[in-house]
């Protein structure tokens, strides 16, 4: 299983601190909370070995402002634990360059670790290539909802004639969209899934029909690997795979023999059971960790680093509390070195928060966490009505050039 990456933590208040301070058992909270609260740059850094914890003591006071260790660490178990380092970036840098030489120990790993977490989150990926195109990633990009369902949830039915499909197409590019998303399978809660033939005669036709007659690029939403490869032969640049490369093993293969762009998302079993997976003891701790584990599958299969996004899945095996606990600390997925798409359109958290039982009533609260997402650097927004929501992330982007 490969471990969850260091990742800078977004804390900003007493009772986040405390919620991280008890996931780390680490005793009497008193000593360590004013740290977590100062404003300090915090490192969540997983499995640290003892020797490595002892060598990171010696360094409190110069590069490291405060350490706060796990219980098992504090007991001196030899298997080690979790810990927060409290410093600020340039003594972050130092202890890397302090670090750097210890060539094979884990030192240096931390190190190297610490190096790229800081290099990702100040210079995030600029561009993600598709199959033989590339989208630049210099400013916010919009991603074009199109459901050939019967049963999504907030569309379904709407797009199922080819002719209204394509209309609708033409529209959202009209309006801005940067590229197309088609799905021939509705993910919502609770939903059964259709058979792979099915999905083919629903979803192949259309991306081919889109692929001829519209600008942008196509991404073709599926976690079948045969579905994947007939659209991407179609026409599609871009796989979205909300499994995360875990429904279908052959997934990534066809990724890497068609160069398709991938687009990997955190989700809890598939769409009949995920809402009844929604407890988590370390919810980004464990989103970082799955869509950690699906680039290594994409990489080992072939596919190249730059042809890779990742989605923390809002709305996905998370309950209304945990889509927000998300959208709060969205920038800590910034260590995974991937793109940041996000896809909150009309979902039913945003009906809980506003009681607003009808998906098409959710516009407004989508286009502010579209325009919160810009701020803390996602990229790409999957979203139903692309007007407003590029309206609102080009605003955003004009506040937040640099995020």
């Amino acid at each position: 299983m490969t471990s969850s990456p260091p990742r800078l933590l977004q804390i900003f208040s007493e009772s986040q601190a405390l919620e991280e301070l008890r996931r780390l058992n680490a005793g009497s909270f008193e000593p360590f909370l004013p740290h977590l609260l100062s404003g300090a740059d915090l490192v969540k850094v997983h499995e640290v070995p003892q020797e490595l914890f002892c060598r990171l003591q010696a360094c409190v006071g110069t590069s490291i402002k405060q350490i706060v260790p796990s219980a098992s660490l504090l007991g001196g178990n030899a298997a080690g634990g979790d810990l927060l380092l409290c410093s600020d970036r340039p003594g972050l840098r130092a202890l890397c360059q302090a670090l750097q030489n210890e060539d094979g120990k884990p030192e240096a790993r931390l190190a190297q670790s610490l190096s790229l977490l800081l290099d990702r989150s100040e210079r995030p990926a600029a561009y993600v290539r598709g199959r033989t195109r590339t989208l630049d990633l210099s400013r916010p990009r919009i991603m074009g909802v199109l459901n050939v369902t019967p049963d999504s949830f907030s569309d379904g039915g709407c797009y199922l004639d080819p002719d209204c499909a394509l209309e609708q197409a033409r529209i959202m590019v009209e309006q801005g969209a940067d590229l197309l998303d088609i799905g021939g399978e509705s993910t919502r809660p609770g939903s059964s899934g259709v058979g792979e033939a099915e999905e083919l005669r629903r979803v192949v036709p259309i991306v081919e029909r889109i692929a001829a007659q519209c600008a942008v690029p196509i991404s073709v939403d599926t976690t079948k690997s045969r579905v994947a490869r007939e659209s991407i032969l179609a026409g599609a640049e871009f796989i979205n795979d909300v499994s995360g490369l875990r429904f279908d093993p052959e997934m990534a293969h066809v990724a890497a023999q068609t160069g398709a762009g991938l687009l990997l998302m955190h989700t809890r079993g598939r769409s009949d059971i995920m809402q009844n997976c929604t407890d988590y003891t370390d919810l980004l701790g464990d989103v970082c960790r799955y869509l950690a584990e699906g680039i290594e599958i994409a990489l080992v299969a072939g596919v190249d680093e730059d042809r890779i996004v990742v989605d923390p899945g809002v709305g996905f095996g998370k309950d209304a509390a945990g889509n927000l606990e998300i959208l709060r600390r969205l920038a800590e997925l910034h260590c995974l070195g991937r793109p940041i798409l996000l896809g909150t359109s009309r979902k039913g958290f945003l009906g809980k928060i506003l009681d607003r039982p009808q998906p098409r009533e959710r516009l407004f609260g989508t286009v502010a966490t579209t325009a919160l997402g810009v701020a803390q650097g996602a990229r790409i927004f999957r979203v139903h009505d692309v007007a407003p929501n590029r309206d609102a992330a080009m605003t955003a982007w004009a506040i937040h050039p640099y995020a």
